[in-house]
């Protein structure tokens, strides 16, 4: 399962807040993020976010994107599903098309095909998008901005259209939730959204 969402949705709170409850249930959970994940996706993204870095060429930083995800897919992801574990990413495939597509303006359909190349063709069973308008957002943040929060509001504008409009498209794998009330009210909606999932799972291995 996938938080997306524009930056100080609650993403990570989210997150952490799934995984103690369904660690609770004794569900083994592994919690990771998108770029991140192991030492070399995670030095990526130290030369991704560093607000005093290099500018970064829109090609240049998606392709460094890329990079950690295939490093992250190969060496976490999959052996973590394959042992059977329940994987919440904070991030995946779909915030480049989102960040890089829709924000930055980079082609989706090649966007598309690079993604499937990195992430070897997974695809989150559950995707939940954590949306509210970027200016509240972004109020929200307390850490030093780092270099994609720098970015101004049009862009955090682009980026959330990015995001719902892909949510449109694959209703079955997308669940949208206002992030704007409390964390214990939204993680009550993802969790029933979790249980709903697991219900229909546990339904179809009965009637098999």
């Amino acid at each position: 399962m996938v938080f997306e969402g524009i930056d100080g949705t609650g993403k990570t709170t989210q997150v952490n807040l799934l995984a103690r409850a369904l660690s609770g249930r004794g569900l083994p959970v592994l919690v990771t993020r998108e770029p991140g994940g192991t030492a070399a996706a995670e030095a990526i993204r130290r030369l991704l976010l560093d607000p005093a870095g290099e500018s970064l060429e829109p090609l240049t930083e998606v392709l460094l994107y890329a990079a950690a995800r295939a490093q992250h897919v190969a060496r976490k992801i999959r052996p973590a599903l394959a042992a059977g574990r329940v994987v919440l990413c904070d991030r995946f495939a779909d915030a480049t098309l989102a960040y890089q597509g829709f924000g930055r303006g980079l082609e989706i359909g090649a966007l598309a095909g690079l993604n499937a190349l990195a992430a070897g063709g997974l695809v989150p069973a559950l995707t939940f998008l954590l949306d509210m308008p970027p200016a509240e957002a972004l109020a929200r943040l307390k850490r030093p901005a780092d270099r994609m929060e720098r970015e101004g509001i049009e862009f955090y504008r682009q980026v959330r259209r990015g995001y719902l409009e892909l949510a449109a498209r694959e209703p079955g794998r997308y669940r949208v939730i206002d992030a704007r009330p409390a964390a214990g009210t939204v993680h009550g909606l993802v969790l029933a959204a979790v249980e709903e999932m697991l219900h229909e799972t546990v339904c179809r291995f009965s009637r098999a």
